[in-house]
Order: C-alpha cells, then structure tokens, then sequence
C-alpha cells in the first residue's frame, strides 16, 4: 500500500512542505512515484519518518538526523532504543520540574524560601562546591563574578531546565561521534555552537577563545574528561575538537 504526500503529512501531523524538504535535503526519499510524478510513501518511508520525528522531538538538527540514518552502521531497533532512553531521561525531568514547581507553589503561598539544598540538588551526583578552589584560581575575575551572580538567583526550576539542556547537548556530542562523524565537520561545529550559546546564556559571558580554553580543559583534567568519556569513550577529546573547530570556524 502507498501513501500520498496529503496523506502521510495528515498522519504525521506535518505540512505536505516539510515532506517536500526533507526529500530534498535527503532526509527521506520516499520509493516511489505515480505515473503523474507525485510522491508516493510505503510502509517502510512510514518508519524512516517515524525515527527522523522522534530525533526532532529530541532537538536534533535536521542534518544531525541525516548523518545518522545515512550511516551505513545506522541500526533502526538501536535508535529506537536510544531515543527511548533520551525520551525517558526527558520524562524523569519533566516529572521533576514539575515537582519543584509544586514547592515552589507551596513556598510562595507560606511566603517562605527554598532552601539552597532543595535548589541545587537538580545538579545530581556533581557537587559545585569540590571545584571552589580550582574555579576560585583558574576564573577569579569578571567571568566568575557574573557567573555567580546570576546562578545565585536562580530557582529549582531554572537549574532544572539549564540541566535538561545540558545532558541534551552532551547527548547530541555522543550520537555524532558514535554516527563515526568528523568532530571538525559542521554537524559536530553546530553543536559546539550550542554549547557555547549554553554557557554564554547561563553561566558568563563566553568568548569563543575561552570556550576554546574549557575544551581542552575536558580533556587534560581528568574530572571533566571522565564526565564526557561515561557517555562514550574518547568523547572528552571529540567535545575538545569540535569546539576548537567552531572557534576556528
């Protein structure tokens, strides 16, 4: 059975013109054609489709998404699973932003404050206050004063959603450089691009010789490379790269 473009883009719940770019971006060619020339999907254009909608709801970049399910080692259960795994570590967010909102609620209505605890534990297993010392004689100056001075006012919710955003940048790193890309190419540079907007929006003011400077810090101290390397191995020096690239770039 064969679909038309109206009726794949009802499906999906896309406009017809989104189906248009990604054939011709080669994002998904569908198989065929009618005698008319008009695009025609099967089953198996349905499920490509399915996968590069579940990268999208991820926040993959479209050329992202092609680098990956035109790679000659792409394995389509692999993906769904990883996507899974993504989708969930979203969900886990979610259902926790909204219970920091719920105390917020409660606290706002007592009229009391959220305790500095309740505020950076969204942070996990990584602790702000072992790196003091370092941060104190490697960024002393401006940088650091900015940085602390908006992290100081931030909410539960604000450190929640600064994380979401991080783990889905570190998640985009690992996917190209398990995709076998080239951390100097402009899929793995756009990424670094994001990186750099992240801290420059959330910490600091950062320049993209600093931000150059951060790359290679992941990788010759070994707290920050180990963060990166138990996502994918060897992955500290692809950040690395990436990011002296878009710096070059």
């Amino acid at each position: 059975m064969t679909y038309t473009v109206g009726e794949v883009a009802t499906l999906a719940g896309i406009t017809k013109r989104t189906l248009h770019h990604y054939d011709e971006i080669g994002l998904l060619h569908p198989n065929g054609r009618s005698r008319a020339g008009y695009r025609l999907y099967e089953k198996a254009d349905l499920c490509r489709l399915q996968e590069v909608l579940y990268f999208r709801e991820l926040g993959f970049a479209l050329d992202e998404i092609r680098s990956a399910i035109t790679d000659p080692s792409y394995d389509r259960g692999r993906a769904l699973q990883r996507q899974r795994t993504l989708l969930t570590r979203q969900l886990e967010h979610i259902e926790t932003l909204v219970e920091s909102l719920d105390e917020a609620i409660e606290a706002h209505e007592k009229g009391t404050e959220m305790s500095n605890e309740d505020m950076l534990e969204v942070f996990g297993d990584f602790d702000p206050k072992q790196y003091e010392a370092e941060v104190e004689e490697r960024w002393s100056g401006p940088a650091l004063d900015e940085s602390r001075h908006r992290t100081s006012r931030y909410t539960k919710e604000q450190w929640t959603e600064q994380r979401i955003e991080s783990d889905e940048i570190a998640e985009r790193f690992a996917a190209l450089q398990r995709s076998g890309a080239d951390p100097k190419a402009k899929d793995a540079i756009a990424v670094a691009e994001s990186h750099h907007l992240h801290i420059d929006r959330w910490f600091y003011p950062c320049s993209h010789e600093m931000h150059a400077a951060l790359g290679e810090m992941y990788v010759l101290d070994p707290r920050f490379s180990e963060y990166w390397d138990k996502l994918e191995e060897g992955l500290a020096s692809f950040v690395r790269d990436a990011i002296v690239a878009n710096a070059r770039h």
